[in-house]
């Protein structure tokens, strides 16, 4: 029997089986010159069952799961290392061809939630992130992007959990990677595929414009944008991206989206001291969202190494918020989740465990190793599934 989870990396000649379309499977099917009835038992097995790989599809003939083997490729991204947060996030660093990407764990008491990574690095260099500062090496795959998802997912099952909700906020800018990551969101929230809750799949944007006008005729599911400042002075020394599409055309590209989709839309507004959580800042917050339908995440600063900037006091948080919600903006406060292993919001940065307080190098890329005994067991676990 081949392995069930092999953490091999992933082959370009073939078509990833976590990545198959209904299509792909009734082909597949068609040539193999087996019943059709065969199809739609071969894609309950990946995405309702969500086994990943066919030694597991029990009621399928020999001769057919060892042709699905020759036919596609069923390697999972490996496990370089997992880090338990105190808080019940898990940091787990994946090796992939050329370099590391991250996805966190993110446990609630009626949820359980999935950061995935669609880039290894990111091109947009945004101040206040980690991720930003490693450079781009490149595109993650669908199949790379959804194997963080089966990976997680069967790591949680022993809990008595399952990934209910997935946040494409991990390294890199999902709509500059934008087919891998429309065919992702498609299997997890599409109803014969994985079937998740079109709510409970946010993209997360810092701004590309031609892709946001693209959504909605591509994609059903949650938007959020990763805003921070309301000014283009302050928001292009934060996010260079501004310079490129200013808050004039991405207001102008929300207004499209909501009028076309008739979704609200989440703000992502991570608070700098002195730098973008004043009263005249939240002024100009204010002025921003005016016509449009959005709930404001406010996200206290999460410190790393090598940036000076620092969390605002609880004072600068309470009177930010309020000056929003006393003109009907809903604005939670978002503490983030994996705070003490460096995986809270801006902190990934594709690090080993010995490394987390390591200032991140600039296109470096870390040194593979071997895998460490939770790989391992992780496997056995899943496998004993």
């Amino acid at each position: 029997m081949g392995d069930p989870l092999s953490t091999t990396t992933t082959t370009e000649e073939k078509i990833h089986g976590l990545a198959l379309s209904s299509d792909d499977i009734k082909g597949f099917v068609s040539n193999a010159c087996e019943p059709m009835y065969r199809a739609p038992q071969i894609q309950d097995w990946i995405f309702k069952k969500r086994i990943n790989h066919p030694d597991q599809m029990t009621n399928l003939g020999k001769a057919l799961r060892e042709k699905l083997k020759e036919a596609f490729d069923w390697s999972l991204p490996a496990v370089d290392s997992s880090i338990e947060g105190a808080d019940g996030s898990t940091k787990l660093l994946f090796h992939s061809k050329r370099g590391f990407v991250e996805s966190v764990i993110l446990r609630y008491k009626n949820r359980t939630s999935l950061c995935v990574s669609s880039q290894v690095g990111c091109k947009l260099a945004c101040s206040f992130c980690q991720t930003g500062k490693l450079g781009f090496m490149r595109h993650l795959t669908a199949a790379e992007i959804l194997g963080q998802f089966a990976i997680a997912d069967a790591m949680v099952r022993p809990e008595g959990r399952s990934i209910s909700h997935i946040v494409f906020m991990g390294m890199g800018e999902p709509l500059d990677n934008f087919e891998p990551v429309i065919t992702a969101v498609n299997r997890l929230t599409q109803p014969e595929y994985y079937g998740l809750s079109r709510k409970n799949v946010t993209i997360s944007t810092s701004g590309i414009v031609p892709r946001i006008l693209e959504l909605p005729a591509r994609t059903n599911a949650a938007l959020a944008v990763s805003l921070h400042a309301a000014t283009d002075e302050l928001r292009s020394e934060l996010m260079p991206i501004n310079r490129k599409w200013n808050l004039a055309s991405l207001k102008e590209a929300l207004l499209h989206y909501q009028k076309t989709t008739g979704d609200k839309i989440t703000l992502e507004y991570i608070m700098i001291k002195d730098k973008n959580c004043g009263i005249r800042e939240a002024k100009a917050l204010i002025k921003f969202i005016h016509g449009l339908r959005v709930k404001v995440n406010l996200i206290p600063f999460n410190a790393h190494p090598g940036l000076d900037y620092q969390r605002p006091d609880d004072e600068e948080i309470r009177a930010f918020q309020k000056y929003l919600t006393e003109r009907s903006v809903p604005a939670p406060v978002r503490y983030s989740k994996g705070l003490d292993v460096s995986a809270a919001c801006g902190q990934l940065a594709a690090k080993q465990f010995d490394m987390l307080d390591q200032v991140p190098v600039r296109k470096s890329l870390i040194t593979p190793v071997n895998l460490n005994a939770f790989s391992q067991s992780a496997a056995e676990t899943m496998r004993a599934e």
